[in-house]
């Protein structure tokens, strides 16, 4: 049996072979981790390191109280107390109806400050009708003076701050757009709950005289020690009942509702200014009610914190949004944000800086009937003002917006 054998090279061509094959570049057989995920430097200040833990234990808040209420109900010593707090929970405690049991001292320590300062969350106040009728002067707060590098995107959301002209003090009623990151529960928008769900941007020197009581569905209440965390910050239950009871309840009492709802929270893409207003006449239907004026504020930046699939109308996963919230009440936006860790893949919001501005107010007379003419009235007028304050602070604070505001159902 023989076998034929290849000529052998040459020099010439076996030298030329060889260094194709040293300057020829090696194809990796597989990317490492490092090339898809931008990971956190290990030489970060101890002050973003608090700032990212308080953003975090806030993010996980939900989830950690139920998990601790699942492990002592494994401990049979402890259920005699466990009962009897379920029963003050659901039967007895009525303060999230009236305003929350509010711990002056627990808004304004300085663990909420680091999660203002995360973002960071600003406040812009002007209007030359709220500072003629209420005395107030043209302030910024600016809680954190640092140029970040990141493009800041807008959201729009809308604010409404209702003044009862029957008090000698300022009484205020806002209500906020909504942006939802959890799925069974709606998580209550950075910019409210830092503005006024606390009191570390400065709102009481802002509004000297004024109580905020931050608004949450009532089911919120019904989780265990999460639900002491919001009722010591001045939150309430935002049903009808409740709202009553808190603007009645004297002077300078206010509320804050999020409004917009499981639809705008599939619109709310980075960039964009789509609110769901036309069909959202309750609030003004109550503001009528109470002899209220509207004072209109916008939050930009509020939709830049979380990144959201394309989800555009007529494409599968807005189908499936839509018949799981026709079948379960709620929707379930497909969101991502950063890591502890990394900056580009995680549940956690972008640093990106959140303004809120507000408006002129909008006079308002009490009518205990409204008719739908006069709620559309001011619905027009309210829209009116927000177009205004879009127009006027666009540019400054929505620089790399992909469109105009838009109005929607």
């Amino acid at each position: 049996m023989s076998t034929k054998l290849s000529p052998p090279l040459s020099k010439p061509s076996l030298r030329k072979t060889l260094s194709e094959l040293v300057t020829t570049p090696l194809t990796p057989v597989k990317k490492s981790l490092h090339d898809n995920i931008d990971f956190v430097p290990s030489s970060i200040p101890a002050q973003r390191r608090l700032e990212m833990l308080a953003v975090s234990a806030w993010s996980i808040l939900i989830v950690g109280s139920c998990a601790l209420s699942m492990f002592l109900c494994s401990f049979p010593p402890l259920w005699p107390l466990i009962t009897c707090y379920t029963i003050w929970v659901h039967y007895l405690d009525k303060s999230p109806d009236h305003g929350g049991r509010v711990w002056q001292w627990y808004r304004r320590c300085a663990w909420w400050r680091y999660f203002v300062a995360y973002y960071p969350i600003t406040c812009l106040k002007v209007g030359p009708s709220l500072t003629k009728k209420y005395g107030f002067d043209h302030c910024i707060i600016i809680l954190r003076r640092q140029i970040y590098r990141r493009v800041e995107l807008m959201f729009l959301v809308t604010i409404l701050m209702v003044t009862d002209r029957y008090y000698r003090h300022v009484r205020l009623w806002f209500s906020f757009g909504l942006f939802y990151v959890s799925a069974k529960l709606k998580v209550i928008s950075r910019g409210a709950f830092a503005n006024f769900g606390t009191d570390v941007t400065g709102f009481s020197k802002l509004f000297p005289g004024i109580t905020t009581h931050l608004l949450t569905l009532s089911s919120n209440f019904k989780l265990p020690f999460y639900r002491e965390c919001m009722i010591h910050l001045g939150m309430g239950s935002v049903s009808k009942r409740s709202c009553g009871n808190i603007l009645q309840s004297g002077p300078g009492q206010s509320i804050t509702i999020v409004v917009g709802g499981a639809a705008e929270s599939l619109s709310a893409h980075p960039g964009t200014a789509d609110l769901t207003l036309r069909k959202r006449l309750g609030f003004i239907k109550i503001a009528i009610q109470e002899g209220a004026d509207l004072v209109p504020v916008f939050s930009f930046g509020e939709n830049d914190i979380f990144s959201q699939m394309p989800n555009e109308k007529g494409t599968a996963i807005y189908m499936f949004q839509k018949k799981f919230q026709a079948i379960f009440g709620f929707t379930l936006p497909l969101f991502h944000g950063r890591g502890m860790l990394n900056y580009n893949l995680g549940l956690l919001p972008y640093r990106r800086r959140i303004t809120a501005v507000v408006g002129r107010p909008i006079p308002v007379k009490r009518v205990d009937q409204p008719d739908i003419e006069e709620v559309r009235r001011i619905q027009t007028l309210y829209i009116a003002e927000l177009q205004r304050i879009w127009d006027a602070h666009k540019d400054e604070f929505a620089k790399a917006r992909k469109r105009e505001l838009n109005i929607i159902d």
